[in-house]
């Protein structure tokens, strides 16, 4: 894997969703890495960790979420470390109970696919359908790693970036949380 800055070149077999997240970013004048993993999507923890030593950061953990009903939905980003428990994050958001939601409404809500989940498809939920949620650990650090809606590419931006631009462009306050992976 090899480092570049900024969107390829050639979109050549590159899905609209990540071409879009290029988009967003280059709108915003966000500087960003990349590292292309086209054949080795991040499904694995072995392809993860190659890609968090090329990017230097750790990909955070993008979670969606729904209550019982599957009436309120959230997108949860947490270091990729933590432990995650559903009971702690619940107490927290003051919901009876939350569990991982169908692969039906974030294609609806956020048009990703399992394992593409990403911040950045919050720019598909035009009627924000969607809370988005922080753990307060992700707000310490430097920078932010996520995929651009595709998980054979990776990208590397400044934490910053994703609260003072990306954020507020897409009209989201994050919930911010204390998760320490407890029941």
């Amino acid at each position: 894997m090899e480092l570049f800055h900024g969107a390829p070149e050639d979109m050549t077999g590159r899905e609209d969703r990540e071409i879009r997240a290029y988009a967003l970013l280059d709108r915003l004048n966000i500087e960003y890495e990349r590292t292309d993993h086209r054949d080795s999507p991040a499904t694995t923890m072995e392809v993860c960790a190659d890609v968090d030593a090329v990017l230097g950061v750790k990909i955070c953990k993008n979670l969606f979420l729904c209550n019982r009903q599957k009436t309120d939905f959230y997108l949860l980003v947490m270091p990729g470390d933590k432990p995650f428990k559903t009971k702690e994050l619940s107490k927290q958001l003051g919901i009876s109970r939350l569990s991982f939601a169908e692969e039906s409404f974030m294609e609806d809500f956020l048009d990703l696919h399992p394992g593409s989940v990403s911040v950045l498809g919050l720019m598909n939920d035009r009627e924000h359908k969607v809370k988005f949620v922080m753990d307060e650990d992700v707000l310490k650090e430097e920078y932010f790693g996520c995929h651009p809606c595709d998980n054979r590419s990776s990208l590397k931006f400044k934490t910053r970036d994703l609260t003072e631009k990306i954020l507020p462009a897409l009209g989201y306050t994050p919930a911010v949380v204390k998760l320490v992976g407890i029941e």
